[in-house]
């Protein structure tokens, strides 16, 4: 099992001139933190300034965490209503694979 994120729906129009959607999820994971210890007195000043900004001001976020593209699906109309989940951007599903089926379970 693991979880994904609806990142982006999208209208599309296939080959034969059918409706549908392209829904892309995504798989959020954790970045590992590696220590680095500066060699020098001058970089150590640095990264404390670096570490710092991050700190105070937004446009310099510390992530945490960076995506994956995990599945992207090309339904037609009719097949998004067979498929009878309602996919809503930033709502997380925990997904299953097993027996060769795909199962969706929408996460609180």
């Amino acid at each position: 099992m693991f979880r994904v994120r609806v990142n982006r729906i999208e209208s599309i129009q296939d080959v034969d001139g059918n409706l549908g959607k392209r829904i892309e999820l995504i798989e959020e994971r954790p970045i590992p933190h590696f220590v680095v210890r500066p060699q020098t007195e001058e970089a150590k000043v640095v990264q404390d300034m670096l570490q710092a900004l991050q700190q105070q001001l937004p446009m310099f976020p510390a992530r945490g965490q960076f995506t994956v593209p995990k599945i992207i699906l090309f339904l037609t109309e009719q097949e998004y209503e067979s498929l009878g989940i309602d996919f809503d951007v930033n709502q997380i599903y925990e997904v299953t694979l097993e027996n060769q089926t795909i199962k969706f379970k929408k996460s609180v």
